[in-house]
């Protein structure tokens, strides 16, 4: 009987041992991330029949498991997945945000003192310092446009280390997790599938990391954890591992995508197939907003220089010669795929400014129709020949695609890098109007002719030095007569009636009449034979017409349809990713507080709490004294018994 009372003592004791040691385990590792509390699972020995009855035997650690809950798990994962990819992106994005939110620095302070000193000129066109103001300015505006673009440049490749980063954490996540599963196949094989919990615990933080890095899909299969991304990928099955790797773009040699590596061959993954994560959020941000505002960067940056050399060629410089180029800017850029197999090359124009979106394009050839999809909103235009006119864009092709080729369209993603003022001499600023106007001091009548302007069409040398202009009265009005031998075109109330070359012009007070790319009005009632001449200006000393209609620039609407100007086109951008920032940001808060109360959920289930185990620690030592006692009397029994014996 002592030696019952004994081992029941002895099986009480070894117990509660396991009962400490567990409950220590969990003290010590109640920091530990990761760390599931465990549990021992105890079990009453069969009862040994007396004859009498059934006598007890004692107890037997049946198990030690951990307190853990899949559904929690899985929440935790989802939100520390979302949470990864909105911080990356926040993050991304409040680069941004300190570059354009500055209003002393960038490129509109830089455009309101060029304007400001072009208005300057308008009022003394012959100053020297005047004009080396303005060159002075124009260069800080182009190094403006250069130093902003640099810093976005610099994102890009910041967003290509991070993605090169995410990549490799996640190919040494997935090696983790398949070295795990390999551990505990061999662990818990070895103990009758009893779970190696410390282990389990170890894999399933492993898998939390990999959440952060990209949507992961787990699947258990007989004590293993089979991973799947993107569209089902698998990255672990079993303790086989597949890797991803970072791929260099097909059409832009400085942008970093993702490929996947099974069977020896390289699956290059779209990034919308990537959800979630670290690496969801730096593509969405890149896509989202580093491209778009680089692309609104541009279109100010070749807005502002094609409007701007348009009419500053349209000016007389201080040697007489007609205006050149202010700006220069690189203008679309076209590449082909290098997984084309075709010789085409593709050709991209801007013919209306105004019309531009910020946006890239795709052009791709089906076989038999060219479809170009513009990349902002994903709208496509399917035609079958070139050259063809997209949202102000002539697009063209050389050569001969094959089915399947494919092209990217940049139309202004080197604009404002390659911003520049075309000459460094002051007397080449257009100041001046090619032409002038003067009525006769001979005449009677009241008559007065406009300054004169000249349109895109002027030749200076298809106007003779002085044309002059004469009225004449007769039974059918008042005519005009001596234009050049050219046709004339008169415009009234918007209304244009064009006269043949050589033939009087029925004249109409306050009528735009437009010839030789000229364009005059005469307002008044004049005399017969009053006359005006039209002519090439001589000398654009003193004058700044030219100078006033490009100063008048800055405000008109030139961009977006003619909806906006450059500096408002520059505040939207700055607006669009301050806004975008701000949503970020409270999607972002939102995101961590989801996380957090799915870690406290998870944690009020599964975490270590030190008041309960103190608790635990103080019931275990009872029971192992309680154990020992037991044991006591056994050896009391036991030594009665040899003491009848003598």
């Amino acid at each position: 009987m002592s030696s019952s009372i004994l081992s029941v003592g002895q099986s009480a004791l070894a117990a509660a041992q396991v009962g400490l040691v567990t409950t220590g385990h969990n003290i010590a590792n109640a920091s530990t991330p990761g760390y599931s509390r465990q549990i021992v699972i105890q079990g009453a020995v069969a009862g040994q029949d007396s004859g009498f009855g059934f006598v007890g035997k004692g107890t037997e650690v049946t198990a030690v498991r951990r307190v853990y809950s899949q559904f929690l798990s899985d929440q935790v994962n989802s939100a520390v997945t979302a949470k990864g990819r909105l911080d990356s992106y926040y993050s991304q994005a409040k680069r941004i945000d300190s570059m354009l939110s500055d209003p002393s620095i960038g490129v509109s302070p830089a455009a309101e003192d060029f304007f400001k000193d072009v208005q300057n000129l308008s009022a003394d066109p012959n100053s020297a310092a005047s004009r080396q103001s303005l060159l002075s300015s124009a260069n800080s505006l182009a190094a403006s446009f250069q130093t902003l673009n640099s810093q976005l440049s610099d994102l890009h490749d910041g967003v290509n280390s991070e993605i090169n980063a995410s990549v490799n954490s996640i190919n040494a996540y997935a090696k983790q997790i398949a070295q795990l599963n390999d551990s505990i196949d061999k662990a818990q094989s070895g103990s009758d599938g009893k779970p190696a919990n410390d282990l389990l615990d170890q894999r399933d933080l492993i898998v939390q990391q990999l959440a952060g890095e990209i949507k992961v899909n787990v699947v258990e299969q007989n004590g293993t954890y089979n991973v799947f991304i993107g569209n089902g990928q698998p990255l672990v099955i079993n303790t086989k591992t597949f890797n991803l790797v970072p791929l260099t773009s097909t059409t832009d040699s400085s942008r970093l995508d993702v490929g996947y590596v099974a069977k020896g061959e390289t699956t290059r993954l779209s990034e919308t197939a990537l959800s979630g994560g670290r690496l969801s959020g730096l593509f969405e941000f890149r896509s989202g907003t580093l491209d778009a505002t680089q692309n609104a960067l541009g279109m100010v940056a070749l807005g502002l220089a094609t409007s701007f050399n348009a009419q500053h060629q349209l000016g007389q410089t201080q040697t007489g010669a007609m205006g050149g180029d202010f700006f220069k800017v690189t203008g679309p850029t076209a590449t082909a795929s290098t997984d084309n197999t075709g010789s085409g090359v593709p050709s991209a124009a801007i013919v209306d400014i105004s019309a531009m979106k910020q946006s890239d394009y795709r052009l791709q050839y089906d076989g038999s129709n060219y479809n170009v999809t513009r990349m902002s909103d994903g709208n496509v235009t399917t035609f079958g020949a070139f050259p063809k006119t997209i949202d102000g864009i002539s697009f063209g092709m050389s050569g001969t695609p094959q089915t399947s080729d494919s092209y990217l369209i940049r139309p202004s993603i080197a604009a404002a890098g390659s911003f520049k003022v075309a000459f460094t001499d002051t007397a080449s600023i257009a100041a001046a109007a090619p032409v002038v106007t003067a009525a006769s001091a001979n005449n009677s009548g009241a008559a007065a002719i406009s300054a004169g302007t000249v349109s895109s069409g002027f030749v200076s040398t298809s106007l003779t030095p002085t044309s002059t202009l004469s009225f004449t009265a007769g039974g059918s009005g008042m005519t005009l007569s001596g234009f050049p031998n050219m046709p004339v075109t008169v415009t009234n109330n918007g209304v244009d009636t064009l006269f043949a070359a050589g033939a009087p012009v029925t004249y109409t007070p306050g009528a735009t009449m437009s010839f030789a790319g000229v364009s005059v009005s005469i307002v008044g009632q004049p005399n017969d034979g009053d006359s005006f001449t039209v002519g090439r200006n001589s000398n654009g000393a003193g004058d700044s017409r030219n100078a006033v209609l490009m100063a008048s620039l800055q405000s008109q609407n030139t961009l977006n349809n003619k909806t906006t100007s450059y500096l408002g086109a520059y505040a939207q951008m700055v607006s669009l990713v301050g806004n975008k920032t701000r949503e970020m940001e409270v999607t972002s808060s939102a995101a961590d507080k989801l996380h957090a109360q799915a870690v406290q959920a998870q944690e009020s289930e599964s975490g270590v709490n030190l008041d309960e185990e103190a608790a635990n620690l103080m019931r275990y030592q009872q029971a192992y004294q309680a154990a020992g006692k037991v044991m006591q009397t056994a050896g009391d029994l036991f030594q009665t018994l040899l003491d009848l014996g003598r």
